[in-house]
């Protein structure tokens, strides 16, 4: 029987790692998957953006905007509200029911983010 070996597995020096990470950059097509799915579905893209330059939009004004059908946006409204990215305020004006969205400080982020991301694919894509 042969005795066991203790010993450590063996790690580069770290300027090694940092090395070789930085000759890994992503490539435009990796850096494509790595976008935050939940905006990059078309539909979501549009309520984030229009939401991004207008303080408030209301569920008809959205419809309109986007070109949708009720169902539709309210799937994809569900979306962004679950991932903190929308927050919808249902409310009465008179009789009437109105719903409105606002985009979230954390949608805001994540459209800055989604923006900034999509410039370097952009930008890789068109150094290659």
């Amino acid at each position: 029987m042969r005795p066991k070996r203790h010993s450590e597995p063996h790690l580069p020096p770290p300027h090694e790692v940092a090395e070789v990470e930085a000759d890994k950059a992503p490539s435009a097509e990796q850096a494509a998957l790595d976008l935050d799915r939940v905006i990059h579905e078309r539909m979501r893209l549009g309520i984030v953006s229009a939401l991004a330059v207008n303080e408030h939009l209301s569920f008809n004004d959205l419809k309109q905007l986007l070109h949708t059908t009720d169902g539709n946006l309210s799937v994809h409204a569900r979306r962004l509200e679950e991932a903190g990215y929308v927050r919808c305020k249902k409310f009465f004006s008179g009789r009437l029911p109105k719903t409105e969205f606002r985009l979230t400080a954390a949608g805001k982020r994540a459209l800055e983010r989604y923006l900034d991301h999509m410039e370097a694919i952009i930008q890789a894509t068109r150094e290659a």
